[in-house]
């Protein structure tokens, strides 16, 4: 459990806003309420709870008024916390807000920690582990199915599988255990043909769902892009293209991008972080030759890559040097200026790129550019059918590798005729994986780790 204090923290982000938000939760949540909150005269009964109600925030000890607020109270156990939690709606000025958090606290409330009030919800028991963390992905959704994957995680999606397959499990478990109760009926209580191919059922429903795990991982956290290729082919305008902003310097003169620049860009709903690149070459410049460098680097840590020539040039020994080089990479071959007149030799090209998909642009002008992120969507994640379930959690993905080989394990024991009792240890195994996922099984470190990364006052 935890310490039953109360905490208090700013709901809302950082910055000036129309509304400011403080939430307290704890056991002295409404007594610092009733000490700093006041209505109108006549009006100094109990608050209703559940309820909005309008008064001013004052300084019990100067009289002072520092906002009229809207203030609301939910006791337990229906709260988000399962505690009685209170919300100060005030002005969103960083000062107004800061100001009524600081009386709250000199009132005897705690300052939050990260995602504190989250971990008090799963704690006592208002969210499973996998509903607490879909919080923080529904936080940092950047597209309309990455909040719709952690919507449906929030709902319990995830969690209603994870307890049927436990079910299904603690069936099994149940008649292995009784064999080891009962050794002299052995033969008719383990039945281990039978029981071998319903572990061998649970692990192909846990692979199917294991596979999804790179298809929702993109979703949650986005797919990086490298736009790389010679200097002065036009990266950069390609970029500002994609972006629909001008995000970077475009000049004539080859080497002008040094650097590397990120944007993300949405494509039917798959967020992918675009990132512009120095024009790879032999250098002498000690600034060009580092920024080459790091266009390197980030070009091996990329999920794809665009490669962009110049189709009113023949190609260069850089070019071809270049599309060698990545040919084991997922990628797409951007031929932009398609504008000008074209002198890139298309046999040559598909001698040297091999399958890669040849996209004719014009950045300067916008041509082709609905044709690219159709492409490079395709490329990064290919439309298919979703499964009901989708993992988004590498802690997710883990936990259930572990339970399907522990389940491979029991499978093979019990084809290998092994006494019970092993085969009950790899299946306590795979109990104990579900159990990770949804929280049954409480590890401080994971929840230590798994809330550290949410915001104060989520």
């Amino acid at each position: 459990m935890y310490k039953e204090d109360t905490i208090a923290a700013v709901a809302t982000p950082a910055g000036e806003g129309g509304v400011g938000i403080v939430r307290v939760s704890g056991p002295d949540a409404e007594r610092i309420a009733a000490s700093v909150f006041v209505r109108d005269e006549g009006k100094n009964n109990r608050l209703e709870s559940h309820r909005l109600h309008y008064g001013a925030i004052r300084d019990p000890e100067t009289g002072r008024t520092l906002d009229q607020v809207l203030l609301t109270i939910m006791r337990q156990p229906r709260s988000y916390t399962g505690e009685d939690v209170v919300e100060v709606h005030c002005h969103g000025g960083v000062f107004v807000v800061q100001r009524i958090l600081g009386l709250i606290l000199s009132e005897g409330a705690r300052h939050a920690q990260p995602g504190e009030f989250t971990k008090r919800a799963f704690l006592n028991g208002k969210l499973d582990l996998t509903q607490a963390e879909a919080v923080l992905d529904l936080i940092a959704a950047r597209t309309e199915k990455g909040v719709d994957l952690a919507l449906g995680q929030s709902s319990g999606e995830l969690s209603n599988w994870v307890g049927e397959l436990r079910e299904e499990l603690l069936d099994i478990v149940a008649q292995v255990e009784a064999a080891i109760d009962f050794p002299e009926e052995e033969i008719e209580l383990l039945e281990r043909p039978v029981l071998a191919a319903k572990i061998d059922a649970l692990r192909a429903k846990i692979n199917v769902i294991i596979g999804t795990y790179e298809w929702g991982r993109l979703f949650r956290e986005g797919a990086k892009v490298c736009i790389s290729g010679r200097p002065n082919v036009g990266k950069s305008s390609l970029f500002n293209a994609l972006i629909g902003a001008e995000r970077v310097i475009v000049t004539p003169i080859p080497g002008t991008t040094r650097d590397m620049i990120e944007e993300s860009i949405n494509l039917d709903g798959l967020p992918v972080i675009l990132c512009d690149t120095a024009g790879i070459r032999d250098t002498t410049d000690e600034v060009e030759r580092i920024g080459v460098s790091l266009s390197l680097q980030h070009l091996e840590k990329s999920e794809a890559v665009i490669v962009v020539l110049d189709g009113s040039a023949v190609l260069t020994d850089e070019d071809k040097v270049f599309l060698s080089s990545i040919a084991s990479k997922k990628g797409l071959v951007a031929i932009n200026k398609s504008d000008l007149e074209q002198r890139v030799a298309r046999d040559q090209l598909s001698q040297i790129a091999g399958d890669k998909k040849f996209v004719t642009v014009s950045a300067a002008r916008g041509y082709g550019m609905q044709e690219l992120k159709g492409s490079l969507r395709e490329l990064i994640l290919p439309m298919h059918a979703e499964s009901t379930i989708v993992l988004t959690n590498l802690r997710h993905k883990i936990a259930l590798m572990c339970g399907e080989h522990a389940l491979a394990d029991a499978s093979s024991g019990l084809r290998q005729l092994e006494p019970p009792e092993l085969v009950a240890v790899a299946l306590q195994k795979v109990r104990e994986s579900l159990e990770e996922i949804i929280g049954l099984v409480q590890n401080d470190d994971i929840l230590e780790r798994i809330f550290s990364k949410f915001c104060i006052g989520k």
